[in-house]
């Protein structure tokens, strides 16, 4: 078995590379996306305007409870029709992950801010800051501790859950094992150079958050 993964790697190991490059760009770009989109939502959730308070909840409450499988045919599906302009499979794919990851991030957000003494938000609200200025000057920089484990976390979810996107074809980590499998048909060999592969890459993004989260406490 491992000559053959071996083997494998050195004839194929362009395509597991090419889907990795894939995975990471549809991962960063969720991402960024999900984390200014939850953050807004956050925010939002957290204002005591009843109507957006309700419409918040049911965002989060669909899209945590249901499968974020059905959500990607339903986008799959749903944004070529209501869009005036094509769109691609990975465009839709796109889009639903950072939907769905966006609810998830809120809810890490907005536990991280609750957690932050209220006495803070009285405190700068005494010295003339707006709303606003309170949440961007002394809520969030201190609700970053509170939210950085969970988040990152969520951000490997991310990363691991990009693999669904090959159901569509989008170039990805496991449609790179699809190509090799159709070539070589070697599955069990195939699908465990992926298997090294996500593993390598979550392993690093989780020391790394370990390190940021360190300097944080340190600093």
């Amino acid at each position: 078995m491992a000559n053959t993964i071996i083997s494998l790697w050195q004839k194929y190991g362009y395509v597991y590379i090419s889907g990795l490059v894939g995975t990471l760009w549809l991962a960063g770009i969720t991402v960024f996306i999900a984390t200014i989109l939850g953050t807004i939502i956050a925010i939002l959730k957290l204002s005591k305007i009843k109507v957006l308070d309700i419409g918040v909840n049911a965002y989060i409450g669909v899209l945590r409870g249901t499968p974020i499988l059905l959500q990607l045919y339903f986008f799959w599906l749903l944004l070529p029709k209501i869009t005036p302009f094509s769109l691609s499979d990975t465009a839709c794919i796109v889009v639903a992950l950072i939907v769905n990851a966006s609810s998830y991030v809120a809810e890490v957000i907005r536990a991280g801010i609750q957690a932050v003494d209220k006495g803070q938000n009285e405190a700068g609200k005494s010295l003339g800051l707006s709303n606003w200025n309170v949440m961007r000057k002394i809520i969030l920089p201190q609700a970053i501790k509170n939210i950085l484990p969970a988040l990152g976390n969520e951000y490997i979810s991310m990363v691991k859950q990009t693999s669904l996107a090959s159901v569509f074809f989008v170039s990805e980590l496991m449609t790179s094992y699809k190509t090799v499998q159709s070539a070589t048909f070697l599955s069990l060999p195939s699908l465990i150079i992926v298997g090294i592969i996500y593993l390598a890459v979550t392993s690093i993004l989780s020391k790394g958050i370990d390190v940021f989260e360190r300097s944080l406490q340190n600093g």
